[in-house]
């Protein structure tokens, strides 16, 4: 604890004086003051952009703007919300090219995003969310994501293009009273435009290298006097980035096309109706890995990766495999599996919201569904190791929601009841292929591709989810400055799963491994691989998440805040297939992990001076998860997708600094920064890192050696403790900046402005395991982007370039199967350009 407050007190120092010195460094920017400058731009991500007052009319121009968040599932002012915010507005997402989740991270340093392809997406904040790695059903994520007060339970489910939106806020810390379960992290809440009574309308259109063509457009208008109607329509497309010298073809590329339409009710002021459905669908061809590097693991030298490829090369004359480049910034794959990343989202949802006395009773009844079509490479190279891997989903989920918010002068509160209903079906196939009998095989039997070729794991799979909360919120000023909020919900989870696995020879026979094949036969290697399982977990648990905040208005302009929460994130089930034990069996213990328990502390500080023209928020937090739930891979064959465990605690403290200065109508400036200091604080029972896998294991209660990571044919401990490493995909230090400056033009016969822009982010090295490697660290970085256009009443003009400086970085990094040492990757965007118009009426 002492070393976190001497690192907490180095980082406030070294954020504040960044924050408080160099606003000219800063990027993105222009949040304009004037309705015809319409420059709000990603300065809006910084967490504060909006006065103190609780007032939401109190927007005196001359006093900076006013910036309206529902945080607390109520219309208030961003600063007088005591919690951590970002607000990134709509026109902040466009100019810096983050139109989906994935890329609002280079705007909010504590957003960690994470992707090997739409499914496997992992979202977090300060290091906490959802278990880093392949993605199984039966967890849930910590970061929940709403759309228009929809939640959406699925991360693939939510990484749509942004369609037409207004803002999103992104609420830093646990969420559990308002948001709901398996919010431990924090929720990010995306709000649309809705539909108007006066007829308006946007389009968009960019273009850009790699063939980068995106178009969107929104009309909104009244149908009656009662009635009006919005649509909105977008599209991306893109050359994929890794050039993939088998099929001769460019992979990981970008096609998404998504639609929304809503219709609005008003018969008075009182009431008011929205039905909206929407419809995205995702059809790219890809998402592949380029080699990176070979680590040294423990198996014997013979049967790690280079060793391997000679020996394949040797027994095929004349084949001479290698991959097309060892630097993975060549961009370079051979990966021979068929790639098939189709992701398809939609739903409907109905809003009603009546005023009733002092309060508003809001209704919310969804459906959404997700269906994902994928197909997939997972021995990550030009070898036939692993022909086919793929998975494919089917979601649908319902939700209802109620909730009563009332607004007095001494008292605010919300009352809710919340219900939801999930099903998930997934049918996967997992092949082996010519290659996989030399790859995973010792002595004569390596030779006989015939023992592996073709031996299929067919995997039928269903998760039934259901889901069931009390919530309420009460806020309550004890002074005309000092204000006390406690807040309580109570849910109820009960899931049920089932998981089938039967494994057939390449001659479609069906195999059994029970009882337990001789030593050596070849039903005992194919056993190896694959062995069937069938498992039918189910289970069901109460819980309760309750939090309380103190917050004091220093001065008209000044809060300061103190929050403890306790929160949970709900029970798993293992739905991926399940470890072996020593005895070569699928262990049944843990066909279920633990809810996760959370403790959270945090104290902040929201100030704006020079009448608003300036915003330092700053904000200091203690989060203590008890049963925390991971994703581990023993590097096994049967478990290629992972499976979860509990790892006994992890702990993430920090610090987070954000200013954001407006001088003039002409300048905005802005820098976020964070500390982010996220470890395992327990975890005594993790599989082992690469380098210390692939050996014979230690004897049972046998002291394990770990001075022999790396050392070919060394004994391998059963497992590791990795107490005190740090968490997978945290940076200890973030940060994103942007300034905008603008002077006043004419061009084409209308008056507006010229603006030059400039953003960008940093953040420092990081590792890509669940369990941290030397192999998998990730160096950091740091994007720099400018933009320079002309905007003018109901036209915008700019050219743009990202990634500016073609700065070398990596998105993620993979460990193969079978503890050969490869290690595979995604490289970042290299250099982007292009440019954007957009006209509005």
């Amino acid at each position: 604890m002492h070393s976190f407050v001497r690192g907490g007190l180095l980082a406030a120092t070294s954020l504040s004086f960044f924050a408080l010195t160099t606003p000219s460094q800063a990027a993105d920017g222009a949040d304009a003051a004037a309705a015809a400058a319409a420059a709000a731009t990603a300065a809006d991500s910084a967490a504060a952009v909006a006065p103190a007052d609780a007032q939401i009319d109190d927007g005196d121009p001359s006093r900076g703007e006013v910036i309206i968040v529902t945080a607390r599932r109520r219309q208030e002012t961003a600063q007088a919300v005591p919690l951590a915010i970002s607000v990134i507005k709509a026109d902040s997402i466009e100019s810096t090219g983050n139109f989906n989740v994935v890329k609002l991270q280079q705007v909010a340093p504590t957003l960690q995003v994470y992707s090997s392809n739409p499914r496997n997406t992992s979202v977090n904040i300060r290091g906490l969310g959802v278990p880093f790695g392949l993605t199984s059903d039966g967890f849930e994520q910590g970061v929940g994501i709403y759309v228009d007060d929809v939640y959406n339970s699925r991360v693939a489910a939510a990484t749509f293009d942004f369609l037409d939106v207004q803002q999103v806020e992104v609420l830093r810390g646990p969420q559990g009273t308002l948001y709901g379960k398996n919010t431990t992290a924090g929720a990010i809440s995306i709000t649309t435009n809705q539909p108007t009574f006066d007829f308006e309308g946007r389009a968009e259109l960019t273009l850009g290298n790699l063939n980068l063509k995106q178009a969107k457009a929104a009309v909104s208008g009244p149908i009656s006097d009662t009635l009006a109607a919005r649509v909105a329509i977008a599209s991306t497309s893109r050359r994929g980035t890794i050039y993939n010298v088998a099929t001769r073809r460019w992979i990981n590329e970008q096609d998404n096309i998504g639609v929304r339409g809503q219709l609005l009710f008003q018969p008075n002021d009182d009431l008011s109706i929205t039905v909206s459905g929407d419809f995205s669908k995702q059809d790219p061809y890809g998402f592949g890995t380029s080699f990176v590097r070979v680590g040294r693991t423990q198996r014997a030298l013979s049967r790690q990766y280079d060793a391997l490829v000679a020996a394949v090369n040797a027994a095929n004359p004349g084949r001479n495999y290698a991959v097309p480049s060892r630097n993975v910034y060549d961009r370079l794959t051979d990966i021979d599996a068929p790639l098939q990343a189709g992701n398809e989202i939609g739903g409907a949802s109905l809003r009603v919201k009546w005023k009733l006395g002092a309060g508003t009773l809001t209704a919310i009844s969804a459906w959404r569904y997700w269906d994902w079509k994928p197909q997939n490479d997972r021995d990550f190279s030009g070898l036939s190791v692993v022909s086919a891997s793929n998975n494919p989903s089917q979601q649908n989920q319902y939700s209802q929601e109620f909730r009563y918010n009332y607004e007095g002068d001494k008292v605010n509160f919300v009352v809710g009841l919340f219900g939801f209903r999930q099903r998930i079906d997934t049918q996967g196939l997992e092949r082996q292929g010519s290659d996989a009998s030399r790859w995973s095989l010792t002595g004569a039997q390596a030779a006989d591709a015939s023992i592996l070729s073709g031996l299929t794991a067919n995997n039928t799979q269903w998760l039934k989810s259901s889901s069931a909360a009390l919530y309420g919120q009460l806020s309550y000023k004890l002074t005309d400055k000092l204000t006390i909020q406690p807040g309580l919900r109570i849910n109820y989870d009960k899931k049920e799963g089932y998981y089938s696995r039967v494994v057939t020879t390449g001659a479609g026979v069906v195999i059994s491994c029970t009882p337990a094949p001789a030593s050596g036969s070849v039903l005992a290697a194919q056993c190896g691989v694959y062995q069937p399982q069938t498992t039918s977990p189910a289970a069901s648990k109460w819980n309760l998440s309750y939090d309380l905040n103190l917050n004091y208005k220093v001065a008209r302009d000044v809060l300061v805040y103190a929050t403890y929460a306790k929160s949970f994130k709900t029970l798993g089930i293992n739905q991926n297939g399940l470890p072996l034990t020593t005895a070569n069996v699928p262990d049944l213990t843990a066909s279920t992990v633990k809810p996760e328990s959370v403790n959270h502390f945090e104290i902040g500080l929201k100030a704006q001076f020079w009448d608003r023209r300036a915003t330092f928020n700053l904000s200091a937090f203690l989060t203590e998860i008890k049963d925390f739930q991971a994703t581990v891979n023993g590097g096994q064959f049967g478990t290629v997708r992972g499976y979860l465990a509990n790892a006994e605690k992890v702990r993430s403290q920090g610090i987070e600094a954000d200013f954001k200065i407006r001088p003039s109508d002409r300048l905005t400036a802005y820098v976020n920064g964070a500390y982010t200091d996220a470890k395992y604080a327990r975890f005594t029972n993790a599989p082992c890192p690469p380098e210390l896998s692939g050996g014979t294991f230690y004897a049972a209660g046998v002291t394990s050696d770990l001075s022999q990571a790396g050392v070919a044919g060394a004994l391998s401990p059963r497992s590791c403790d990795i107490s005190g490493q740090t968490l997978p995909g945290v940076s200890k230090w973030s940060f994103a900046y942007g300034a905008e400056v603008n002077v006043p033009a004419r061009l084409l016969d209308k008056d507006g402005q010229v603006y030059f822009g400039v953003d960008g982010n940093y953040r420092s090295a990081w590792n890509s395991n669940a369990s941290p490697s030397i192999y998998t660290r990730v160096d950091g970085y740091a994007l720099t982007n400018f933009r320079v256009g002309f905007r003018g009443d109901g036209v915008d003009v700019f050219g743009w370039v990202r990634n500016a400086f073609d700065v070398n970085y990596i998105d993620l990094l993979q460990v193969a199967p079978g503890n050969t040492g490869l290690i595979a990757g995604t490289a970042g965007d290299q250099r982007t350009w292009g440019g954007t118009i957009k006209f509005s009426f």
